[in-house]
């Protein structure tokens, strides 16, 4: 099978750790062809096209591929369109879910799907499952703010497109900068914002669990924060310790797994901390790598197995 991934440019992935990398890697083993391209490359032109080039990859993770020569490819003559292209969710990325749906409608098979991803935001995407979150508030209003910090005592406030631990803070009741950090955070009213709960069993680690096809890898990625580091974001410098579900975790992906797969949502991350659901992630999930490394489970075999049996059931 031909498969396009949409990533960023080839030389940002760190091809060690790159889920992406892991996927296309594990894919060109199983003899499929491997494409690529930039969300910049996608146009409509009677129907929607790409300008992509096939890629080889090594076992090298310093000079990991060659590429050729990229041509002008309708996205409906690949079997499936991958989309990895890492957030923020601004309107070049949206622009490019709208040409992704489009594409649909062309016939093309694009994972995941472009109005499934539109309609959750990895933060808000939370509030469908309550019985999960802890005491979260999402609001633009600085006072109203203010007043669920005074009530819980202890709050993250995160921006809804930030991604990798980027403007997230933790405001304590009687934290002297808490004021500038709201105003800053809202913008004066003008930009809605998350508050939850401060979660202590952090200290143990951001879960990431992963689903795929509606079912969850048996392994879990703690992302654990550095010393006097809040975030545990592995772009903020935490680091991963895979460790099996526990049964919340188990509880929480078996919840959400059917639902989100039915709506489109062939790969999410969710992200748990403690017993509490906080983010519902449909970009570009990440964590394959540290999973397959610590553990041997074979997480981008489960999700190719999952990917061909998609592809397989709409060609019948």
């Amino acid at each position: 099978m031909k498969f396009l991934f949409i990533l960023d440019s080839l030389d940002s992935l760190k091809a060690y750790k790159d889920t992406s990398v892991a996927i296309m890697r594990a894919a060109q083993a199983r003899g499929h062809q491997i494409f690529s391209c930039t969300q910049g490359d996608l146009f409509w032109k009677d129907r929607v096209f790409a300008l992509a080039g096939g890629l080889s990859l090594t076992g090298n993770d310093e000079d990991w591929y060659q590429v050729q020569e990229p041509k002008q490819t309708a996205l409906a003559s690949f079997d499936a369109v991958l989309n990895r292209k890492d957030p923020p969710f601004d309107l070049e990325y949206l622009t490019a879910s709208w040409l992704l749906a489009q594409a649909e409608r062309d016939g093309a098979r694009v994972f995941n799907k472009p109005a499934a991803v539109r309609d959750h935001n990895e933060k808000l995407g939370i509030l469908e499952f309550a019985q999960f979150v802890a005491p979260t508030l999402a609001s633009s209003d600085p006072e109203r703010v203010h007043a669920f910090i005074d009530e819980q005592r202890d709050v993250i406030l995160k921006r809804l497109d930030g991604m990798g631990g980027e403007s997230i803070f933790r405001v304590r009741v009687g934290d002297p900068n808490r004021h500038v950090i709201v105003e800053t955070m809202v913008q004066g009213g003008a930009r809605t914002i998350m508050a939850q709960r401060y979660i202590p069993e952090i200290t143990k680690g951001d879960k990431r669990v992963l689903l795929i096809g509606g079912k969850p890898v048996p392994h879990a990625l703690a992302r654990i924060a550095k010393p006097g580091e809040t975030r545990a974001n592995l772009a903020a410098g935490g680091r991963g310790v895979a460790q099996p579900l526990s049964a919340q975790d188990r509880r929480i992906a078996e919840t959400l797994g059917p639902v989100l797969a039915a709506r489109g949502l062939l790969l999410v991350g969710l992200d748990v901390i403690g017993d509490h659901l906080t983010e519902v992630n449909v970009t570009s999930p990440t964590c394959f790598r540290e999973i397959q490394d610590q553990t041997g489970f074979d997480v981008s075999g489960m999700l190719l197995d999952a990917l061909e049996a998609e592809l397989k059931a709409a060609h019948r």
